[in-house]
């Protein structure tokens, strides 16, 4: 797909409304479509962190393998979410993994264009930050949650 046809479904993406139109055009060539099938891996810890993923259609879950407990699912993201900043800091590494559970469409953008495209623009780059710190903000928010949960005992009291 050209990337002025990839504009519409840029637009249409929950985590980009925020965006002025101006700043959604200017990442586009940034972007392109990618599939996933059920089961596959879309990045495994320690791997290079290239893409900044619009989910479109389809879930996942954030994984990691800790030793003498095997694979533990931490978090699960769907349709209309955002997955990855660790592209944004160096050293630009993925620290989890991420597995289709079913077919997944994604936006993905190249974190090197995302990255240069931030500097160039100063107003953009802010716009984009803001966006992924307040995706972070929410997902921390949502583990303190999960946090809470696992302290509690079976009886529904607190340990």
């Amino acid at each position: 797909m050209e990337t002025s046809s990839l504009e519409p479904l840029l637009r249409e993406h929950r985590f980009l409304r925020e965006l002025s139109d101006d700043h959604v055009r200017f990442m586009a060539g940034c972007a392109r479509n990618v599939r996933f099938a059920a089961g596959e891996l879309l990045f495994r810890e320690g791997d290079a962190a290239d893409a900044l993923l619009l989910l479109r259609s389809g879930s996942l879950v954030l994984e990691i393998d800790v030793p003498g407990r095997g694979v533990v699912r931490l978090e699960s993201a769907g349709e209309g979410e955002m997955l990855g900043w660790s592209w944004l800091f160096p050293p630009y590494r993925h620290e989890l993994d991420a597995r289709a559970l079913e077919p997944v469409r994604a936006l993905a953008f190249d974190a090197g264009c995302l990255r240069r495209k931030m500097e160039e623009n100063h107003d953009f780059g802010y716009a984009l930050a803001m966006q992924l710190l307040d995706q972070a903000h929410r997902r921390l928010g949502g583990l303190r949650l999960l946090r809470l949960d696992l302290y509690r005992t079976d009886a529904g009291s607190w340990a």
